[in-house]
């Protein structure tokens, strides 16, 4: 069974019944030559003792897919890539919403990459596939959603799910996943795009999407599987006594300016509700509070029009920032908002050091890197460390993402640069709080950057056609809330967004309300970053490597390299640096202090042709019975034959007696053979 879906120039083409036929729905999904095998299958009972929605999605990336092998010693796929990473967390946000409360049967999403066709991303999908494989399968959720990237030409005309190529041409690379009702996911990076702008992709991509899950929608009345029947979850019993009891006392305990203070009303509330009761009636009880939590939150918000911590709708919390926190570090940024204290330190060092990347995709590296780490304490709680959870690998891609479109070039700045994130404290947005610092860290550390970026977490509280926005949420209206709204941007516009829904879905037009709001706080943030560090300092940290880059023929690269790398690791241990060669000649050393110029100088004067006349101040590198062997440049030596040696041909007996290895000699070049064979003659001094 085949469906046909036009998008753009190119349509989206979803089969079913050939593959994978005993999971629960199964789809390939294509676009262009890339495809994704999706599968969407649930266990057969609930999980016990849930009480969270037990949805894992997961992408699995096949190097075969683009005709490649895995580099390195081991040839079998290991650990996720970044982009599969955030291809799951793609695919997961806008269906999430769509499952029934009280849901616990165990949901799994996998999306095998088939084929890479290296034109077209396969995110976006990936969204499709998962979202068909669903609609296919007996998962009672509220209806399929549609998923499509936008970008945007050189001449300003939108492009529906364009190529690589495309996107690299673009200042807009917006992914967008709703319902046929609302968008219920937005994830994007841009190049200091107006809102405007922004709101009209939205439009465009509703449109879209709306088109595709009705498709969809479609497609599976007629080919896929009678929804599994689920009883709606009953009242508890308890919950009308307990609403009358606290619900007043819960909404005066949450409006409270101190996040622990808050929990410590909560927990106290708690205690006295339970006190006395076995296992399974606290645990009642528990589950209806924290209803009640919901109801008293909603009210206050809707009801009251009052926050939690009393500031207005479109209020920013207190917020400072800081740089030259750290000593030796070679750039430092402490931004505090409220709660949320992000410490950002930057790192520069040679290209040699940018990261390189083995995907299927056809980017091969990046030399701007920004990690986001977030420790236990930084919520007062414990917890496990070790490798990065796909939420923070999310949250630096996030903040990485905002700045890359300030970033100079290598031409401009000739350093790859890692940016690390240490959330200390968060109580809501950690992820734009990390944006902010890395602007400092990048600032401080003399990078010069395009312009600052600020970021701002929006909120919503939704019921019906009643809401209210929120500027800059903390954890509770995070958790409590509707919306998640994460806009990042300079002065001139917009260059990161994220936002996930809790319900169905918002309009465009509700989202261009959200964005205003956003572009005021955020004039609001830039101009206290403004006031920590006004502009990138001049010069970069003494404690960061000096990049000198000079460009040699390509015909003699090899000479700078030398046999097995003799010469150029020579070079980087004689004078302490990194040499970096690219394939066009262009050559990174990068030393600290003067060094770097040193070698530079070498290298250039490597590339010079040795011509007859020209006098050296050379090192003997070798000696024989019959001359001595002197390293003029490096790689570039000639022969001082032994009659030679001594002024007016005096007549030398052993070359020792004049010069040994290690010894530095001025001499002139005599002439250059038909083979590049140097003759040289000692002179005196």
């Amino acid at each position: 069974m085949r469906l046909e879906i036009p998008v753009g120039e190119r349509p989206v083409v979803l089969e079913t019944g050939k593959l994978a036929r005993q999971a629960g729905g199964s789809v390939t999904a294509r676009l262009g030559d890339t495809t994704i095998l999706s599968t969407a299958t649930r266990s057969k009972a609930p999980r016990p003792g849930a009480t969270f929605l037990p949805l894992s999605v997961d992408i699995e990336e096949r190097m075969s897919s683009a005709g490649k092998i895995p580099g390195g010693f081991i040839k079998r796929e290991g650990r996720p890539s970044e982009r599969a990473v955030l291809t799951a967390r793609l695919t997961d946000r806008p269906l999430r919403p769509l499952f029934p409360k009280g849901y616990h049967h165990e949901i799994q999403i996998i999306g095998t990459v088939l084929v890479a066709d290296q034109e077209t991303p396969y995110d976006t999908v990936s969204m499709l596939g998962a979202s068909a494989a669903i609609a296919l399968s007996d998962l009672p959720v509220e209806g399929p959603i549609g998923a499509v990237r936008v970008g945007r030409s050189l001449d300003g005309d939108f492009i529906l799910n364009p190529t690589y190529q495309q996107i690299s041409e673009s200042d807009l690379d917006l992914v967008v996943a709703g319902t046929k009702e609302a968008i219920t996911m937005v994830e994007a990076g841009a190049n200091e795009v107006p809102e405007a702008v922004m709101v009209e992709a939205l439009q465009i991509a509703q449109e879209t999407v709306r088109a595709q899950a009705e498709a969809i929608e479609a497609w599976a009345a007629e080919h896929g599987k009678p929804n599994q029947e689920v009883e709606p979850a009953d009242e508890s019993p308890v919950l009308p006594e307990l609403r009358e009891r606290y619900l007043d006392r819960i909404k005066d305990g949450i409006v409270n300016t101190n996040r622990r203070a808050r929990n410590d009303a909560l927990d106290a509330i708690s205690a006295e509700a339970t006190e006395g009761l076995d296992e399974e009636e606290a645990a009642q009880v528990s589950a209806a509070l924290y209803v009640l939590e919901r109801e008293a939150f909603r009210k206050l918000y809707l009801q009251d029009g009052k926050r939690t911590d009393l500031r207005r709708f479109d209020e920013i919390r207190p917020t400072s920032a800081e740089v030259q926190v750290l000593p030796r570090v070679h750039g430092t940024g402490l931004f505090t908002r409220g709660e949320t204290q992000v410490l950002s330190s930057l790192a520069l060092a040679d290209l040699g050091l940018a990261q390189r990347l083995d995907t299927i995709e056809p980017q091969t590296g990046k030399r701007y890197m920004h990690h986001y780490n977030f420790p236990p304490y930084s919520t007062g709680e414990t917890g496990r460390l070790g490798s990065p959870r796909r939420r923070e690998i999310g949250h630096g891609a996030l903040a990485e993402r905002a700045l890359v479109p300030v970033v100079p070039s290598e031409e401009e700045f000739p350093y790859a640069l890692r940016v690390i994130s240490e959330v200390l404290e968060s109580n809501g947005s950690s992820s734009m709080a990390s944006v902010c610092g890395s602007t400092l860290a990048l600032m401080d550390g003399g990078v010069p950057i395009k312009a600052p970026v600020a970021g701002v977490a929006m909120g919503l509280v939704k019921e019906g056609d009643e809401y209210v926005i929120l500027s800059d949420i903390q954890g509770l209206e995070d958790h409590m809330g509707d919306m998640d709204f994460k806009v990042a941007g300079t002065r001139d516009g917009i260059t990161a967004l994220q936002m996930d829904m809790k319900i169905t879905g918002v309009s465009a037009e509700l989202l261009q309300e959200a964005l205003e709001q956003a572009k005021a706080g955020r004039m609001e943030i830039l101009e206290i970053l403004r006031g920590a560090i006004a502009e990138p300092r001049a010069e970069v940290s003494d404690y960061a490597p000096r990049v000198e880059v000079l460009k040699i023929p390509k015909d003699k690269i090899g000479m700078l390299i030398g046999p097995g790398g003799k010469t150029i690791n020579a070079l980087q241990e004689q004078f302490g640096v990194n040499i970096s060669v690219e394939d066009d000649g262009t050559v990174y050393v990068a030393g600290e202090g003067v060094v770097s110029k040193d070698a530079a100088s070498a290298i250039n004067g490597m590339m010079k042709d040795v011509e007859a006349g020209e006098i050296y101040n050379g090192k003997v590198v070798k000696t024989t019975n019959f001359g001595a062997f002197v390293e003029l440049t490096p790689g570039r030596d000639g022969l001082v034959h032994i009659s030679r040696l001594a002024p007016g041909k005096q007549r030398v007996e052993r070359v020792e007696d004049v010069v040994t290895e290690g010894d530095r000699i001025k001499v002139r070049v005599l002439e250059i053979d038909k083979q590049n064979r140097i003759s040289l003659e000692k002179l005196e001094g």
